[in-house]
């Protein structure tokens, strides 16, 4: 897909590889941009300072009404949407010392607001017999995320929803990829580093870390070959396979690293 005159939706839009995405579609020439964000008045500001058609939104992705009013709203005004980026993402920092209320938040933000925009704009993607999902998964979702349980369960569960939508519905003209970035220099991995969290240190030493821009050119080189795994590192697919042929010496691999940056 190229996003040249194309309706797109993105959730967690405000910041990060949410609004590098937003002014490099925008700078494609997209026909609309619509940037979905928890703070909507960051996503207002993005959304006015980009070229063409932009709007700014404040949406709570973990309520499936908001996801269903953006999506009805977005159909209303454009009549389609040609691609929706569910991109929101949190991390916890935590493991087994996780409560319960942080694994729930992690699985509402990281899976559930997939499903709720799988669920509201389908309908009229099939209707059309086309339409393309991009969903924001992480190298976490591929490999694991080093300290931090609630991230990388919630991650392997994204990428395993978005093969299921890609095997469901890719042969009635819906495309789907999986976008799994490993270190990005986003307020994310910076605030995991300020506070001293070892997966943003194993991130960190774990390869390049990217710029958000960097990662949203790769978005659109990974849409126009309409590839399932998007890779900004590439190196993410060479552990991917070394860890399913050889699943043990990865693992100590792992826990070397991890036990080096403790």
């Amino acid at each position: 897909m190229n996003v040249d005159g194309k309706v797109v939706v993105i959730t967690g839009a405000a910041g990060g590889i949410g609004a590098a995405m937003a002014r490099r579609f925008a700078a494609g020439k997209a026909a609309a941009l619509v940037l979905a964000d928890l703070d909507g008045e960051a996503a207002a500001a993005l959304a006015a300072s980009l070229p063409g058609e932009a709007v700014g939104v404040e949406v709570d992705v973990t309520s499936e009404e908001q996801v269903a009013e953006l999506v009805g709203e977005t159909l209303e005004r454009h009549d389609r949407i040609d691609l929706f980026c569910a991109n929101a993402g949190i991390t916890s920092g935590a493991g087994l010392e996780a409560s319960n209320d942080a694994w729930a938040r992690t699985w509402a933000v990281n899976v559930l607001s997939h499903v709720y925009s799988a669920r509201a704009v389908l309908p009229s993607m099939l209707e059309r017999g086309e339409g393309y999902l991009l969903h924001t998964c992480s190298a976490a979702g591929l490999l694991t995320a080093v300290g931090d349980a609630p991230y990388s369960v919630t991650k392997h569960a994204a990428v395993s929803f978005a093969e299921w939508l890609s095997i469901t519905y890719g042969s009635r003209g819906i495309k789907v990829s999986a976008l799994c970035p490993q270190g990005v220099d986003t307020p994310m991995l910076q605030d995991g580093l300020k506070a001293g969290h070892i997966g943003a240190k194993v991130t960190a030493a774990g390869g390049a870390v990217l710029s958000a821009d960097d990662v949203a050119e790769s978005v659109v080189a990974g849409l126009d070959a309409e590839r399932f795994l998007i890779l900004p590192h590439p190196e993410v697919g060479r552990y991917y396979l070394h860890r399913a042929t050889d699943t043990d010496r990865w693992l100590a691999g792992m826990r070397g690293l991890r036990d080096s940056l403790s």
